[in-house]
């Protein structure tokens, strides 16, 4: 396992790491723009598969971060890199919005409602009870089931909204069928990161604020990791779980150096 100064990349979740609710947490600018100092390949996660990298990079701007879309991983990319290494040029019906469909049709798949390969279920926040009777109907069909991410529910300003695992839930129920879940937790998601820039496990590290995902998820895919205390992890939490991540900081701030670190020639 490396420790911290031989990390080459970085990989870090975005909600409760870089930003909350828009606002962007203290550091997290200083520790983008350190990383572009050092020439550091990164890329910031995110399991939300409702918006583009392009999407997001104008939310992080509006917040007060320089995120490129080119350094913008999300579950729908993953999911759409992950299809097509399995069916080039497949077919596939679709509940989900821009940040999948965009990135579904850039990996040449075909959207349709006849006889597709898969059923793909991402994050809307318009679940159509026709579309979800179709694709129970397909899957029942042959059809193979994929979700972008298995987060139960989402946040808004009202309180918690049902999301993409708990859509699958009720579709498993009825259909007798697991999907195969792309995102966090896992390790898949990080893997296909890290081939996007090049990365290699033993010396790239990943800083999430949840146990269950991006812990477990960066221990499995063999990464350093580190746990920040701005999201939702505190110390109750944390030892709810048998795993510990290699280090544990209170924020994204304790990365940043006083001085920038020379790179060995």
């Amino acid at each position: 396992m490396a420790n911290r100064s031989e990390i080459e990349c970085w990989l870090t979740d975005m909600d409760g790491v870089l930003v909350h609710e828009n606002n962007p947490i203290p550091g997290a600018a200083e520790l983008l723009q350190q990383w572009r100092d050092e020439g550091k390949p990164y890329l910031v996660l995110t399991n939300n598969s409702i918006f583009t990298p392009r999407d997001l990079s104008a939310r992080l701007k509006a917040s007060g971060l320089v995120v490129p879309e080119e350094s913008i991983w999300t579950s729908a990319l993953a999911t759409a890199d992950f299809l097509k290494s399995q069916k080039p040029g497949g077919s596939a019906f679709v509940i989900g919005e821009a940040g999948i469909t965009t990135a579904l049709h850039e990996a040449g798949f075909i959207m349709t409602e006849t006889d597709p390969d898969y059923v793909v279920i991402g994050e809307t926040r318009n679940y159509s009870f026709e579309a979800i009777t179709k694709a129970i109907r397909l899957i029942g069909d042959g059809s193979r089931f994929i979700v972008t991410n298995p987060d139960a529910t989402g946040p808004s300003a009202d309180g918690p909204l049902p999301a993409t695992g708990a859509v699958a839930a009720l579709i498993t129920k009825a259909t007798g069928k697991e999907p195969y879940v792309v995102g966090k937790p896992n390790p898949m998601m990080f893997r296909s990161a890290m081939n996007k820039i090049g990365a290699h496990s033993e010396n790239t590290g990943m800083i999430g604020d949840r146990m269950d995902t991006d812990i477990v998820a960066g221990i499995e895919a063999g990464l350093h990791t580190i746990l920040v205390l701005t999201g939702i992890s505190d110390q109750a939490e944390i030892n709810r779980y048998p795993f510990r991540p290699d280090e544990i900081l209170t924020s994204v701030a304790e990365l940043v150096s006083a001085e920038p670190i020379e790179s060995e020639a």
